[in-house]
């Protein structure tokens, strides 16, 4: 199935590899265990095999070792947080989520940590840290702006599951958007490759429309690779499970269609770039390595899904002919449990 997926998905864009890889495998590890991040050994476990060191460095590929490092960190501790929010019941807790996510924010503002504050926490202010000792102040406050819009994100999903909704299509997309944390990603990028973007282009709408693309196809990528993971834990904020489940449509036909999707807007985006106006010659080289950052992004997040084992616990064949021998009993069921938000 990974075969097929890997395939199926089109992304014309060429691979890239940090020349630091071979150094960042061991230093993530050392930064999360400095950090006490991995609670247990089933944590480890999970961490070690997931090696998002090769995310970052597919992702990432031309920046240098200080930053793919903070990079790195930053990225491991996306994912053990998302995974502690999935391994416990605050998935589904939106008003205890929002506590724990204002005092990341306030950390990420510079609040002094004490005694009461988690291991997550700590990390959080040594990322601040290294940041803002090579980044600007004002890059930084895009950057917290956008881990917000990724913790709103994550509350609305965990509202969701609370009141069992199944978002509409672009209900979906919307929250999606912001929980996939893909902002955070891009805006990376502006880091990572030392890129100057003015406030000028930033606001225009096709810069905009740019990010919005890139995100969903990251996002997309993701839910793809992931729906079976997602499935079985009893999650519907994927692209493809909010077609399975709103549609009504046979599993298979809703991975193809949500394939369909994925690929129609990397064809958007890179349509998009090709009719790109001119913003003068200075911004113009700027977005420019802006969007092979992006295309880097991309190509990294597919080829990383393809070889981690993070989403290979559940056989997707297998899996899809299960569900399809008891649809009729066991899709309606699911459905008659949960309220399906239609679109107004």
């Amino acid at each position: 199935m990974k075969e097929l997926l890997s395939s199926d998905l089109y992304c014309p864009f060429s691979s890239h590899i940090n020349k630091h890889i071979d150094v960042l495998e061991e230093y993530a590890l050392e930064w999360v265990t400095r950090f006490n991040l991995l609670a247990n050994e089933s944590v480890y476990r999970r961490f070690t095999k997931s090696n998002f060191f090769k995310l970052v460095a597919g992702a990432y590929p031309y920046c240098n070792l200080e930053k793919i490092k903070i990079a790195s960190d930053l990225f491991s501790w996306l994912f053990i947080w998302d995974d502690q929010c999935d391994m416990s019941d605050l998935g589904q807790q939106p008003e205890a989520l929002k506590l724990f996510h204002q005092r990341f924010i306030e950390v990420l503002n510079g609040a002094e940590l004490t005694s009461k504050d988690i291991h997550l926490s700590y990390a959080l202010s040594d990322l601040r840290q290294r940041m803002l000792q090579i980044g600007s102040i004002k890059w930084f406050d895009h950057f917290v702006f956008s881990f917000e819009e990724y913790f709103a994100g994550c509350v609305q999903e965990a509202s969701n599951r609370a009141q069992e909704i199944i978002p509409d299509i672009d209900t979906y997309i919307r929250i999606r958007n912001l929980s996939s944390a893909g902002d955070l990603t891009v805006v990376l990028i502006e880091f990572c490759d030392q890129l100057l973007i003015p406030d000028i282009l930033r606001q225009h709408e096709i810069f905009k429309k740019l990010k919005e693309k890139t995100i969903n196809i990251l996002a997309w990528c993701n839910d793809i690779f992931s729906y079976s993971r997602e499935m079985a834990s009893g999650d519907v904020h994927n692209l493809v499970l909010v077609l399975y489940y709103q549609q009504r449509l046979p599993l298979e036909i809703a991975i193809k269609r949500a394939v369909d999707i994925h690929d129609r807007e990397v064809r958007e985006l890179i349509e998009l770039e090709a009719c790109l106006p001119s913003f003068g010659e200075e911004v113009d080289a700027e977005l420019t390595k802006y969007i092979s950052g992006m295309y880097a992004w991309i190509r990294g997040n597919l080829d990383w899904y393809f070889n981690s084992d993070r989403y290979q616990t559940i056989e997707r064949l297998e899996l899809v002919e299960t569900l399809e021998l008891d649809k009729s009993q066991s899709n309606m069921q699911v459905l008659s449990n949960m309220k399906v938000l239609l679109p107004s």
